[in-house]
């Protein structure tokens, strides 16, 4: 076994491309396949410094700083392997210029490594195309959610487009099929959200006085006696916004399994549903660069159109007659 303590630690020169990041990201991609809970310890015990000073997490890189990160066994899979057995993510982009790049994203699928996920699309994407010296997202997704997943190739397009999400120029649009007939055409839901952690330690969000303020554009799509399709508009971007939106208002979105109706979603997956019915089919933005409005559309993954199909026909648990 090779002895650690007898190799030197290696010191990185932040350049550019490194400007601005968080030094806990950087180290992420910088260690690829090191536990997300291991860069935290070396941060707090101070063995990673930066011009030789002890940082924390959120610490954002300068370029001219000089990071000191220890000897380290890296757990890395070989880049040719696909992550969780999953497709290779840069078979599903659906735009990509020398900016930015949008994909894809498959349910099931994280998009960063930790809390038990050795990778996540950021890792997996890097690990593809290595020569890449910039590549990070732009927003996020849940696990469990599909759809249109956006990443800046540069810094000052991660940037511009961070200060569009905050200035609410960035339309991100989604389709959730959820339980029970939706009674309005459109409404518009405004709720103080809290984040919070289980006595098992999972990340939970609810309605609570005091939260942060989120608010999503409901529109009905199409309605069955006891399911109804809605296009989600989100205004904010809250963690779990729209889940927690549908759930507080008795609507809770098919198959969810934090926030959802447990024995509903066991029905649905004896139907054919094996997944949370949420998916981010359409995301707009202005282009960092051209400054022109961008469209881009992820269409209904085959497994959610299939179930609709069975809704229409009137064999899936919540069809019955159609309401459009």
């Amino acid at each position: 076994m090779n002895d650690l303590s007898k190799k030197p630690a290696s010191r990185d020169e932040v350049d550019e491309a490194g400007h601005d990041q968080r030094i806990d990201n950087y180290l992420a991609k910088r260690l690829k396949g090191v536990p997300k809970s291991l860069i935290y310890r070396m941060l707090r015990t101070g063995e990673v410094r930066v011009n030789s000073r002890r940082v924390d997490p959120g610490y954002r890189l300068q370029a001219g700083d000089v990071v000191r990160i220890p000897p380290i066994r890296q757990g890395q899979r070989p880049a040719s392997a696909p992550v969780g057995g999953g497709p290779d993510l840069w078979q599903r982009v659906l735009y990509e210029d020398e900016t930015v790049v949008a994909i894809d994203k498959p349910a099931g699928l994280a998009v960063h490594g930790g809390s038990g996920v050795s990778l996540g699309a950021i890792e997996a994407l890097r690990c593809r195309r290595p020569e890449l010296r910039f590549l990070e997202l732009v927003h996020r997704l849940d696990k469990e959610t599909s759809g249109v997943l956006l990443l800046a190739k540069k810094r000052a397009a991660l940037t511009a487009l961070h200060e569009q999400l905050r200035s609410g120029e960035v339309e991100k649009d989604y389709l959730a099929l959820a339980k029970g007939r939706w009674r309005w055409r459109e409404r518009r839901v405004l709720l103080p959200l809290n984040k919070y952690v289980t006595s098992t330690g999972e990340r939970r969000v609810s309605v609570a006085e005091g939260g942060r303020i989120s608010e999503t554009r409901f529109t009905l799509e199409k309605a069955w006696d006891m399911a109804s399709l809605l296009c989600a508009r989100l205004l904010t971007g809250r963690t779990h916004q729209i889940r927690v939106h549908l759930a507080h208002l008795g609507h809770p979105i098919a198959g969810d399994d934090k926030y959802g109706d447990f024995a509903w979603n066991r029905d649905l997956a004896r139907a054919g549903l094996k997944r949370m019915f949420l998916h981010a089919f359409r995301l707009e933005f202005r282009h960092p660069s051209s400054g022109k409005r961008l469209t881009i559309e992820s269409p209904l993954p085959k497994e959610l159109a299939d179930f609709l199909r069975l809704l229409q026909e009137g064999v899936a648990p919540g069809s019955g007659s159609r309401h459009d």
